[in-house]
């Protein structure tokens, strides 16, 4: 018998401050990684897109940067990837956590949906790190500040309320076509995901500025069907020699690691073997250079 229920299918952006989890929460609605998760917050830069099926519904998810102060040109243009998608999507899911009082930064982003016309879910993130009376008067704040949709309290990390944020998202969403066929995950690049991959251990591995001041771009990305290999050439590229010291480390010992995690990580993601080379280059400035924001992806 043939399925009557209608097919929905939308876009929905995942939106929040930086470090409240919206690269778990993708990643945990997928089952697989294709955003790359942190301590470190101000970890994703472009809009990551996830695609979820169910058999009635395809849902496409933006995660975008964290909205905070922008400095400099690199912040300005994660800001602006982050607020451009609100225009463009079926539905938003706000992302905080359930550690960290309201402030003004959370009452400027949360105004700024009454401009929308469509729904916005609250999601408040990390419950499992606070008691229920501690949780109560913050979703009481959060009603009286926005008639958000629902507020759905969740741990990411945990998988608590994943399946019940889908399912209000499902219902939200219009009736519409199968914009991706079911095997796909992303539509982002096999490449991008690569590059991104090796971006997350070096966020891993390194401390302080190290992380923000580091872009990965993938030269070559060559597939030996003959001999079931990926070989994997990427150039890391930071802003002072200092920088690119650190990530070599003594006797190269640091970008080993970088390297050996982000291939175990990466063949997994392709299900094959991966062969990979990774070099450190210097680009006095970067984040501050409009040319080499363009050349590095950054538009």
């Amino acid at each position: 018998m043939p399925n009557s229920i209608p097919f929905k299918s939308g876009f929905v952006a995942i939106i929040g401050r930086p470090n409240v989890g919206k690269s778990t929460l993708l990643n945990a609605i997928l089952g697989e990684k294709v955003a790359i998760v942190s301590k470190k917050p101000q970890t994703t830069r472009n809009k990551i897109r996830g695609i979820k099926n169910t058999e009635n519904a395809q849902i496409i998810f933006l995660d975008t940067p964290g909205i905070h102060a922008a400095k400099g040109y690199l912040n300005e243009f994660m800001i602006k990837e982050a607020m451009s998608v609100r225009e463009d999507v079926d539905g938003i899911v706000y992302l905080t956590e359930a550690t960290r009082k309201i402030d003004e930064e959370d009452v400027f982003i949360v105004l700024g949906f009454k401009k929308l016309k469509c729904p916005v879910i609250l999601g408040i993130n990390k419950i499992d790190m606070v008691s229920k009376d501690k949780l109560l008067p913050l979703i009481d704040e959060y009603s009286r500040l926005y008639p958000f949709k629902e507020i759905i309290p969740l741990s990411a990390a945990k998988r608590e309320g994943i399946d019940k944020l889908l399912n209000l998202i499902m219902e939200l969403l219009p009736q519409g076509p199968k914009y991706f066929s079911e095997d796909i995950l992303t539509d982002m690049s096999e490449r991008f995901i690569a590059a991104e991959i090796i971006r997350e251990k070096v966020f891993e591995l390194t401390k302080q500025e190290i992380p923000y001041s580091t872009v990965v771009v993938v030269d070559r990305f060559k597939e030996n069907q003959a001999k079931r290999i990926v070989s994997i050439s990427a150039t890391i590229t930071v802003e002072r020699d200092s920088q690119k010291g650190i990530i070599i480390g003594k006797g190269g010992n640091m970008l080993k690691q970088i390297g050996t995690r982000a291939r175990i990580d990466i063949e997994r993601l392709l299900g094959t073997k991966i062969y990979l080379e990774l070099f450190v280059t210097v680009q006095k400035d970067w984040t501050k250079d409009k040319r080499l924001l363009k050349e590095f992806g950054y538009h």
